[in-house]
């Protein structure tokens, strides 16, 4: 009794050990068994067992867990050390740079291993991703020859845009005898970015290119009109603006000059997203209503880059977080796609006037401004009301605000009880106060889409093609 008492309070010790020893943030690297010092310690349990009718055969199990002990520490003491930076008879690791990234679209990353050490490096590798990457991956296996290298693909695969810089390994690297694994732990950070999806952003802006080119061979190019841009100069006809007169060119020639301007062809696209608590609201198959904004911006950024406009982007919530004034061509989508991929929604409420005296700051030509937001009712959202119309004559604003599908499923349905009747009430009186708020935005001047969130980015790209066809801006 006695002897098993014995072997008890030994085997707890050694369970306390390897508790204590087995954390990578031991000095050293922490040490583990493996499968083979494992079965090897239960071929010795077996032993053990006999300990009733043999008293030796007891005895004998306590010195050989004691030796196997005693090399499983020693393996993993000379199994090879890994880590991220090349050190003499140790494997470094290094990554390649990630290209660019969108969510849902599957890429590669490449990580070179080099071992310096004169030992085969026998590795169980478990990488830490940022979350924005999918997080914790499952363990591979990886041999490394002595005194060589090698390169190591593996998929990448966002799950959602955003900036990240982090990122860890956690290493077992198995010694020699195969008994034992010392486990180490160092940081390998990214430096990587994941864009919205561009598929279908691709698609959508080939689509707006291929119209604006079938729209250019119905017209003339040049529109003689209001616009700014001088194109001639003419005699002057009953009906002219006196302001368009050319002094000069009517005192050269002897009769009334006039100038002719034509309608300028690349205007401004100002997107202006609200990150607001209101933005944070999950309206669709678990997904934030400013995800559906930002795909939207994004597509109607290449629109409009299509067309070639300038193209800019302002986000704000209890202040501005990013303004990027207008620019042409693929440095303005560049800009604004870089935006799109860091902004994130909070929990505070939005300071609309801060924003928009921020904006008449900043940006003084005249542009179409797309607000993406949300509306509960005209009284909650009276700060949003009172300043969205100050935009006006200067700029041509548009309103891009969400539905709420549940929402209107529940105010659509016949309820076939009490509970579900008051829930049909509700529901109608908030689309109610809501559609009276746009009403208000509406009679102000303000262009208004209200629209469910996976056909924000088809609306709010058509309205732009529609707005550029009729001169509007």
């Amino acid at each position: 009794m006695i002897r098993l008492l014995l072997s008890g309070v030994v085997l707890g010790g050694f369970v306390l050990l390897w508790a204590l020893l087995g954390s990578p943030r031991a000095p050293g690297g922490g040490v583990l068994w493996t499968p083979r010092s494992l079965m090897i310690g239960a071929a010795f349990a077996v032993i053990g067992v006999f300990g009733y009718w043999l008293p030796w055969a007891l005895d004998a199990m306590l010195v050989a867990d004691l030796v196997l002990v005693a090399l499983i520490w020693l393996d993993a003491t000379l199994a090879p050390r890994v880590g991220a930076a090349a050190a003499p008879k140790s494997v470094s690791v290094t990554r390649d740079p990630l290209p660019a990234v969108s969510v849902g679209h599957a890429g590669e990353v490449a990580y070179r291993w080099s071992n310096e050490s004169a030992r085969t490096a026998r590795l169980l590798v478990r990488e830490i991703r940022p979350d924005i990457l999918g997080g914790p991956q499952p363990s591979r296996s990886l041999r490394l020859k002595a005194k060589a290298a090698m390169r190591d693909t593996v998929p990448v695969l966002p799950v959602k845009r955003g900036r990240a810089s982090s990122g860890s390994f956690f290493v077992d690297s198995t010694g020699p005898l195969g008994l034992g694994r010392r486990r180490l732990r160092f940081e390998l950070p990214w430096d990587v970015v994941v864009y919205p999806p561009l598929v279908s952003m691709r698609l959508r802006a080939s689509v707006a290119e291929a119209l604006r080119r079938r729209d250019a061979g119905l017209k003339a190019v040049r529109q003689l009109g209001e616009g700014r841009l001088f194109e001639s100069l003419r005699e002057w006809v009953p009906g002219d603006d006196l302001r368009h007169i050319d002094w000069k060119a009517t005192a050269r020639r002897a009769k009334v000059i006039t100038r002719q301007y034509e309608a300028e062809r690349r205007q401004q696209v100002l997107l202006v997203l609200d990150t607001g608590r209101l933005m944070t609201a999950d309206v669709a198959a678990g997904v934030a209503r400013l995800d559906f904004a930002v795909q939207a911006a994004l597509e109607l950024a290449y629109a409009a880059a299509q067309h070639d406009d300038n193209v800019g982007i302002m986000t704000f919530a209890d202040g501005v977080q990013h303004f990027v004034a207008p620019e042409r061509g693929r440095a303005g989508v560049r800009r604004v796609l870089d935006v799109l991929a860091e902004v994130q929604p909070k929990l505070v409420e939005p300071d609309y006037p801060g924003a928009f005296r921020y904006l008449a700051v900043r940006n003084r030509k005249r542009a179409l401004t797309v607000l993406f937001t949300d509306v509960i009712d005209r009284f909650a959202s009276d700060a949003l009301l009172a300043n969205v119309a100050t935009l006006r004559p200067r700029h041509l604003p548009l309103a891009v605000t969400l539905r709420n599908p549940e929402l209107d499923a529940a105010a659509a349905q016949r309820p076939p009880t009490a509970r579900d009747a008051f829930r049909k009430a509700a529901a109608e009186e908030l689309l109610h106060a809501r559609e009276e708020a746009l009403g208000h935005m509406r009679r102000a001047g303000v262009l208004v889409i209200d629209v469910t969130p996976e056909r924000a980015a088809q609306a709010v790209v058509a309205k732009y093609l529609d707005l550029k066809r009729r001169g509007t801006l």
